[in-house]
């Protein structure tokens, strides 16, 4: 049966003599990407281990459960990055906005659902698509060449087993299972005053980092606010040892007053060129964390310090004083892949094209993120069983931006996981006769180009 579809997909070709999709989880990015798979005539068998096995967080058997927060955060589509994901993904049909619209609860401007009532609705849904099964066995080896399209959306708690045979898949060192996470922030809200490019000792193409100097006292100010700031304690199934490496801010700032500045803030090998007869005591550096150069990371500012507190102490930085961060720094325990080193841009692994991923263990931060890759791997994997050729969307578009930086955007020896924001995106054209766009006119610039480009791409 061929019939015309209403959510963004052209045609729905329906036939349940191929061979499945089989999408190896049941939370938002497997739920998201069989829907889809679904909606374009695909069959499709979702592999959930709820409940024959449960996890550390889940409370129900029920597909798409929110472990976490009930919010999606802000649902503001016109001035806000998260927004244009929503709204981007209703255009798409999304079964995960549509539930999530469907059992709102009073947040604001944000989205916030009955996390009771949106995971039922998904789970009904699902369970009434003729189109999908759903298997309740654990699966924990990734599967062999029976299986010809498998997407594997096991989210943060993957388990041992199955973590153990993506390992196994994809080379060793490509999978972690901490997240150690520094801030972000964007460029233009670095105060260039104050800071400076160089790399240390020149080393590079010499001018690799932005540099963040500091008086002595401004180190020691900065050093016992650190020490003092309020802290998030992990949750007993997720402390894990630290490494030597990758330690938190908090735990180099307890061992003493030197070891920040002999670590990530030593000021050797650099020269502030605004008075280069003055070494600066102690800095900060940040390290450029896309290709577009909107972003950039602190480096060694992995920490466990609450967002409210690091957005304060950071900005007592010198150069920071208005910083606007595109991810705060956290630890917390994850599973997610090196993408941009193991990933096509239809999320294939390169090693095994017959393999893709979803969800969270791509190095995607956040519910919708999740959902939003799941989409487009539901699409991407249901295209290639029709035949079909499917680019993935613009760059300039909220989806187009997310994949494109778990795929190609970010560097695969400092990838870590991204929330959507604006500085994934191109810069907007700036007009004629304007020097800048600022505030909510740069950010109407983005939505509206992403608005443009996604209804072309969906036509």
């Amino acid at each position: 049966m061929y019939k015309v579809s209403t959510n963004g997909t052209s045609a729905r070709i329906m036939s349940k003599n191929q061979s499945p999709i089989h999408v190896i989880g049941g939370g938002l990015a497997g739920s998201e990407a069989a829907w889809q798979a679904a909606q374009m005539g695909v069959p499709t068998i979702i592999h959930e281990m709820r409940p024959a096995r449960g996890t550390e967080a889940h409370k129900t058997d029920g597909l798409a459960e929110l472990v976490c927060s009930n919010s999606f955060r802000s649902d503001d589509a016109l001035s806000n990055a998260v927004g244009l994901l929503h709204e981007e993904m209703r255009q798409c049909g999304s079964i995960i906005l549509t539930a999530a619209d469907a059992n709102r609860v009073p947040a604001g401007g944000a989205l916030a659902v009955d996390r009771d009532g949106f995971s039922n609705m998904i789970t009904n849904a699902i369970n009434d698509e003729p189109l999908i099964e759903i298997e309740r066995t654990e699966i924990t080896e990734i599967p062999s060449g029976d299986w010809d399209n498998v997407i594997v959306a096991t989210g943060p708690l993957t388990s041992r087993k199955l973590s153990a045979s993506i390992l196994n898949t994809t080379g060793e060192d490509t999978l972690a299972f901490f997240d150690a996470i520094a801030p972000i922030v964007y460029r233009d809200s670095i105060n260039f005053d104050t800071a400076w490019f160089q790399s240390r000792y020149d080393k590079g193409d010499g001018a690799d980092y932005i540099n963040l100097p500091m008086t002595e006292e401004q180190y020691l100010t900065f050093l016992e606010e650190v020490n003092g700031g309020e802290k998030t304690e992990l949750k007993s199934w997720e402390k894990t040892p630290y490494f030597e490496g990758c330690l938190p801010l908090e735990v180099m700032a307890e061992r003493g007053p030197e070891t920040l500045r002999f670590g990530p803030l030593k000021p050797v090998g650099l020269t502030n060129p605004r008075s280069p007869d003055q070494k600066p005591y102690a800095v900060v550096q940040l390290r450029q964390d896309n290709a577009l150069g909107t972003l950039y990371n602190m480096v060694g500012f992995q920490t466990k310090l609450k967002y409210a507190e690091q957005t304060r102490i950071f900005r007592m930085i010198p150069g920071l004083e208005n910083a606007r961060f595109a991810r705060l720094g956290g630890l917390h325990r994850n599973t997610f892949l090196n993408s941009p080193l193991l990933l096509d841009g239809q999320l294939r692994l390169k090693k095994d094209p017959r393999l893709r991923f979803a969800g969270q263990i791509t190095g995607v931060e956040g519910y919708v993120e999740s959902a939003a890759i799941g989409l487009l791997v539901g699409r991407f994997a249901a295209a290639e069983k029709l035949a079909i050729t499917l680019k993935a969307p613009p760059l300039t578009t909220a989806l187009g931006a997310l994949i494109n930086h778990i795929t190609e955007g970010a560097a695969s020896s400092t990838f870590q996981p991204m929330n959507i924001n604006f500085g994934l995106f191109p810069p907007p054209k700036i007009p004629e006769g304007k020097r800048k766009l600022r505030g909510r006119e740069r950010k109407f610039a983005y939505t509206t180009r992403a608005s443009n480009a996604l209804k072309a791409w969906l036509s």
